[in-house]
């Protein structure tokens, strides 16, 4: 099969198509016919050498494909053969067949094209997991989201509007802004000409959101803290701007803050599964009636990936990247 499949680390120009043997699906697996796969920020930081591979997961960068079932492992239902899904994978999604857990594929409704497909698990699973689970937000609640045009800021601006909840995004420019807000968000703040703590405080009348989603880390953390209400919950998802921060203990006593984040990619099948199960009954229906869709930039095809990555580090994208893949015959 053709993959991209860097053999090491570097620019986007190490992105090249080679040539690698098609998977073969193991106890509980599926082999996926990728149609689409999604680019996320983790293949970026896996390219350059810095975040590898989880045990057992391919060297082969993508975290998310939709496309056809066409093989199954020992132990999967005999009725998921043929059937179009998406699904979050711990790697190997720039190719033309990669394996997934069968508990953690997801039917592609009709709703949806299989390149929109492709663009929502690794956004859905780590905004469902972080800012409904960790964050335990419900319908009222007021959220700061962090990057409000990357696939994450879009994915949690349109669950918020499904789950009733008030959204303030930050970006960087007024283009950008004016972008969230089309798309939902209540708030946009542009934090290179606005200081977003005050921005945040006087949108909320002084009280703070419940429940900040961060992937800035560094010295956002206790700026975030600042935007918080009293039994506010800040979930850490990234570290782009820094790995370690400073922050005032005695408000968080004083206030009875919470300091949480994950990460997705380590954790286990059955956690991954468990959570695709809790999407299915929760969050699916509204994605098979059309009103829960992702934000596609751009895509571009499999052999294209480094343009793709190019674009992702321009900062220039609203919404999610996505590689096509072409088959023969």
């Amino acid at each position: 099969m053709i993959a991209i499949d860097p053999a090491a680390p570097g620019g986007p120009e190490v992105l090249v198509v080679v040539e690698r043997p098609v998977p073969v699906p193991g106890p509980g697996d599926v082999l996926i016919r990728v149609a689409a796969a999604g680019v996320n920020r983790p293949d970026v930081l896996q390219r350059r050498g810095g975040y590898p591979p989880p045990p057992g997961a391919p060297s082969i960068p993508g975290l998310e494909v939709a496309g056809t079932v066409v093989a199954l492992g020992a132990g999967v239902a005999p009725e998921l053969m043929g059937q179009p899904v998406c699904a979050l994978v711990p790697g190997g999604g720039y190719a033309q067949y990669a394996l997934a857990a069968a508990g953690v594929c997801l039917p592609v409704p009709s709703a949806l094209t299989i390149i929109e497909a492709a663009a929502i698990p690794e956004t859905l699973f780590t905004v469902w997991t972080n800012l409904f689970e960790r964050a335990f937000v419900v319908e009222g609640d007021t959220v700061l989201v962090h990057g409000g045009t990357s696939g994450i800021g879009t994915m949690a601006i349109a669950l918020a509007n499904i789950f009733g909840l008030k959204i303030i995004v930050t970006a960087g420019t007024d283009e950008k802004c004016a972008a969230a807000r089309k798309l939902g968000a209540d708030h946009a703040i542009n934090y290179k000409m606005q200081d977003f703590v005050a921005e945040v405080k006087a949108i909320t009348g002084g009280h703070g959101v419940q429940a900040v989603l961060d992937m800035v880390g560094g010295d956002y953390v206790p700026r975030n803290l600042q935007c918080l209400a009293d039994d506010g919950r800040h979930v850490s998802i990234a570290v782009q701007g820094g790995l370690t921060a400073t922050i005032p203990i005695f408000e968080v006593m004083r206030r009875r803050l919470t300091l949480t984040g994950s990460t997705l990619r380590p954790r286990d099948t059955a956690f991954k599964a468990m959570v695709a199960d809790e999407l299915h009954r929760i969050v699916w229906p509204y994605v098979a009636e059309g009103r829960l869709k992702p934000v596609i930039d751009r895509t571009f095809p499999l052999a294209n990936a480094a343009e793709a990555h190019a674009r992702m580090e321009s900062g220039d994208h609203v919404g999610k990247i996505v590689l096509t893949v072409e088959h023969a015959g």
